[in-house]
């Protein structure tokens, strides 16, 4: 006994040290958006040629797209919590008005794993008078785990702070020139990026596959490569309409005042 509380002891130790995975998922999110949408603004708003125009527009849409995406996880992470609760009470009104039903479920789960007849029988039996029946069906019948109390709370500063991060890197050069300096901005903003981008995938798919070995190093790559990519033609797109309705709203004041 002293030897199992020992082990579990351990492990929660051990468990502590790592970082959860769903942190994990939302810093993804928010950086993946981050590094993406304000590069693709400050880029537009560079072919307007002015340093202030793009530091207050990049801002903005900083806060804005931080808060959006902190609210967007907070009420992800509230209706995840609801869906648990509703198949919860769905269990539970199940295992009091049709316990044969549920046992079946249990059944169900352990055959894929060719447990012995007598075996599964034994443990039928023995789970059907468990207090824990409810949590054996949510967790391993339906596959759902409750989410922590302060799941959505997490979830929502993960995010949100993710977000302004990888957002605010596209926006540091531009504190660094005078006013009329903006394309120098861009070009520093663009080299930033294209390093920025390049880490965030590679770090992304090695955290998932390993770094160890040539063909992870390849697919790490690959990966780094992708986010270059996508993150430059957004900021392309941007940039190029902006400069489109820059010229057409010029060349909509040049025809009136020719009128």
């Amino acid at each position: 006994s002293q030897s199992t509380d020992s082990k579990t002891e351990k492990a929660k130790t051990r468990k502590g040290f790592r970082v959860d995975a769903r942190v994990i998922s939302d810093a993804t999110i928010g950086l993946s958006d981050g590094l993406t949408v304000p590069f693709a603004l400050t880029a537009g708003l560079s072919a307007l040629g002015n340093t202030k125009v793009v530091i207050f527009g990049g801002f903005a849409e900083l806060i804005a797209g931080a808060i959006s995406m902190g609210l967007g996880g907070y009420l992800g992470a509230k209706s995840e919590a609801s869906s648990y609760r509703a198949q919860r009470e769905e269990a539970e009104q199940l295992v009091a008005s049709n316990p044969q039903t549920v046992l079946q479920d249990i059944t169900e789960v352990f055959q894929p794993y060719n447990v012995p007849q007598q075996t599964l029988h034994d443990l039928v039996t023995h789970l059907s008078g468990s207090p824990n029946l409810v949590d054996f069906v949510m967790k391993f019948h339906h596959c759902e785990e409750e989410p922590a109390s302060s799941r959505a709370f997490t979830s929502a500063i993960t995010i949100a702070v993710a977000y302004f991060l990888g957002g605010l890197l596209p926006l540091i050069p531009y504190f660094c020139i005078k006013d009329q300096e903006v394309y120098l901005g861009l070009y520093i903003s663009i080299g930033v990026m294209v390093v920025a981008l390049f880490c965030f995938g590679y770090v992304k798919e090695g955290a998932v596959i390993g770094f160890g070995g040539g063909k992870n190093v390849r697919m790490c790559c690959f990966s780094g490569v992708q986010m270059v990519v996508v993150g430059s033609l957004a900021a392309g797109a941007a940039m190029g309409l902006v400069r489109l309705f820059n010229r057409d709203e010029h060349g909509a004041g040049v025809g009136c005042v020719n009128n």
